[in-house]
């Protein structure tokens, strides 16, 4: 259901131009297709929120969970209704789930495509856990340089190249144009990430480039934005890069990472698909051996 909200995010409806033409899109089945993804979706959260309702549900030890804490608000303020609910479940669900696994994905890439960078990574993370067993997420703070080739790849492989839209309140000049009010603006984040007059080398992988900067995510520096800025900055940013980085570190403490027989690092495709989030375009298909030491 997430793959496919995401394809109807990105496909094209002609009513979204012409109001008048919309039978366009029941003929070509486009409507039918978002209705379908829809009502499915809305039928999975309803589910959601029918089990979190249930007095026999199991609490967690942790206390609430998100959609604990939405309900509780939805009981004191009238004004917050389950179409509100269901809103920030999609943001959770769509761009929550489907960016972190983009960011892995082409993280393993390039740490493939640099062996010298994946054993440097992977020996500072058993290095730092040792026979536990499993990363946790206390422990993400002793990874620098895991964080780094984290950060590296959201610079170079964004999940989410063009920002959420932006619209502008009123009229503005900037750099010589006038930007007229309700505007609509797209920030390219993914170009900003190789613009050679604010990085060296900026086609290259090298997440020792972070090691000396103070350049975070944070979204101070306009240079690296994977995340946006100011007060519309992603909401989840911190819950997306400790999602990334414990998955990338369990990855790394747990196997032992080859191509498959043949291969080179040289063959390694780096073609993207076309989505809002952007995916490889072929599946990364590598030979995972469960570390023996661990």
């Amino acid at each position: 259901m997430a793959e496919e909200c995401q394809a109807i995010f990105s496909t094209f409806f002609v009513a979204d131009y012409f109001a008048m033409l919309g039978w366009v899109d029941v003929i070509r089945g486009t409507q039918a297709r978002l209705q379908d993804v829809f009502l499915k979706l809305d039928a999975f959260y309803r589910r959601l929120i029918d089990d979190h309702h249930d007095p026999r549900r199991r609490r967690s030890d942790d206390g609430e969970d998100t959609l604990d804490a939405l309900l509780r608000l939805h009981k004191d303020d009238s004004n917050i209704t389950d179409a509100h609910i269901k809103g920030v479940l999609l943001d959770i669900f769509v761009a929550g789930s489907d960016t972190s696994a983009s960011g892995v994905e082409w993280a393993m890439t390039e740490l493939m495509r640099h062996p010298e960078k994946l054993r440097r990574a992977r020996d500072e993370v058993r290095g730092c856990v040792g026979r536990k067993g499993k990363v946790e997420e206390s422990e993400l703070h002793q990874l620098p340089y895991l964080k780094c080739v984290v950060k590296e790849t959201l610079r170079l492989h964004p999940p989410a190249p063009l920002l959420v839209a932006r619209e502008t309140m009123e009229h503005v000049k900037l750099d010589g144009y006038d930007v007229p009010p309700k505007t609509t603006i797209y920030v390219n984040a993914w170009a900003i990430g190789r613009d050679p007059n604010s990085w060296e080398r900026p086609e290259v992988f090298e997440p020792e480039r972070f090691m000396r900067s103070s350049v975070d995510t944070d979204g101070h520096d306009f240079k690296f934005i994977p995340f946006g800025e100011g007060r519309r900055i992603c909401p989840a940013k911190n819950v997306g890069m400790a999602t990334m980085e414990l998955a990338l570190a369990n990855l790394l403490y747990s196997f032992d990472w080859d191509l498959p027989e043949g291969m080179k690092k040289e063959d390694i495709s780096m073609d993207e698909a076309p989505g809002i989030t952007v995916h490889r375009k072929s599946p990364l298909v590598l030979v995972a051996t469960k570390c023996g030491g661990i």
